[in-house]
């Protein structure tokens, strides 16, 4: 199962990275929405920890509750996640959420393990120019965001600042994965909303730094919807 997942993402991270290599919108994000209670979602992980060593992607693994309840509990999931994914649906009208699936850009979404789509989104969302430009500078344990919209945005946009920690194996004893030892990166700890901002004028805030890792400051379109900039917090 592995050694497949493997092969399937070299094949299309080719495609990717070449996309990436003409970037023109900064990083582009990419949410995914996992459980270690779900058979279908390894492979999944599997995509998102290759995303993860790639240049011009920003991989996120929001891991949510809705399968604690078949006989393992996700050490990683919180509510928040799971309330993010379903805002997403009602944002375009669906009125069901699965696991795996993944979100690229704020726009794009791909249900189960389909690489080849996640590329071409990842393409899509690449090729894309936003009028935003963000930046972001730590000083000490303070984050210093500044932000310009040319021409300035139509609508609001949500400042958003996400926590991660880079990596973890899990092994997992009960439900439908018992037995496997899963990888899992960029695990999402936090997801915090700053504040909104019109687009009209230069943005500059600052906000406490997300703890002792890394972590991304995202602006977004309400909804959620389309990711406008996001930098990364090393």
């Amino acid at each position: 199962m592995r050694q497949i997942v493997s092969a399937a993402c070299g094949l299309w991270l080719c495609a990717a990275q070449g996309a990436l290599a003409q970037e023109a919108a900064g990083p582009v994000v990419v949410e995914l929405y996992t459980s270690q209670g779900c058979s279908s979602c390894p492979p999944a992980d599997a995509l998102l920890a290759e995303l993860a060593d790639q240049p011009g992607v920003i991989p996120l693994a929001l891991h949510v509750d809705y399968w604690d309840y078949i006989g393992w509990a996700d050490q990683f999931a919180q509510p928040g996640f799971t309330k993010r994914q379903k805002a997403y649906a009602k944002a375009v009208g669906e009125r069901m959420i699965y696991t795996p699936q993944m979100i690229v850009g704020g726009v794009d979404r791909v249900v189960g393990h389909e690489p080849e789509a996640v590329a071409e989104a990842i393409a899509r969302a690449a090729q894309v120019r936003s009028p935003v430009r963000l930046t972001v500078t730590r000083v000490g344990r303070q984050l210093v965001i500044r932000a310009v919209a040319i021409p300035p945005l139509d609508a609001p946009a949500m400042v958003q600042l996400v926590g991660y920690r880079p990596g973890a194996t899990v092994e997992i004893s009960h439900g439908e994965n018992a037995g496997l030892a899963v990888e899992y990166r960029n695990i999402v700890t936090s997801w915090e909303r700053l504040g909104d901002w019109s687009g009209q004028e230069p943005l500059e805030l600052a906000a406490p730094a997300p703890g002792d890792g890394p972590g991304v400051v995202i602006v977004q379109r309400q909804g959620p919807a389309e990711i406008l900039a996001a930098a990364r917090i090393d």
